[in-house]
């Protein structure tokens, strides 16, 4: 675990809290985007989960998003989510600087866990058709593997349809 980037180390630390067995690997190659890291990890890209960080508005509060890699957010599906749990709410695309401050962590290296603020957190149902998935780990270069049950109980997120 020493040899890890620091974030990545960090994510480590947060999975074995968490209960969770499995080694955070990093590639040389980036693993920024959903192709990248499937074609790292020779997996499906519909098995990356994908860290999408969104603004709510007018609040500001940071919204995460983990969807299959395949799929596209409907954004009018999350706003939907938002106001059925009271929040009344818009959406809007979060900036580097907003998601590095809300999160800790780098686009394409958001990891579902282990925020800097606590964010809402919708989990892509597609995902849980796969026995096992890849998520991020804090770097653009790093990544580890879980169940998709794994990633509701160490998240709290709740399960949706995003497209």
């Amino acid at each position: 675990m020493s040899g890890l980037h620091p974030s990545a180390q960090r994510v480590q630390a947060l999975l074995r809290a968490a209960g969770h067995s499995g080694e955070v690997v990093e590639f040389a190659e980036t693993t920024r985007t959903s192709a990248e890291a499937a074609a790292a990890i020779g997996c499906d890209v519909a098995q990356i989960a994908k860290s999408l960080i969104f603004r709510a508005r007018p609040s500001d509060r940071p919204v995460l998003v983990i969807a299959s890699g395949r799929n596209r957010v409907n954004e009018k599906l999350v706003v939907q989510q938002l106001v059925a749990k009271g929040l009344g709410e818009g959406l809007a695309r979060a900036d580097a600087d907003f998601v590095r401050d809300k999160t800790g962590f780098a686009i394409g290296g958001v990891a579902p866990i282990g925020h800097a603020t606590p964010p809402i957190i919708f989990i892509d149902r597609d995902l849980l058709g796969y026995p096992g998935i890849w998520a991020a780990a804090g770097t653009p270069h790093a990544v580890f593997q879980l169940t998709p049950e794994e990633l509701v109980r160490m998240t709290g997120g709740e399960v949706i349809a995003v497209l």
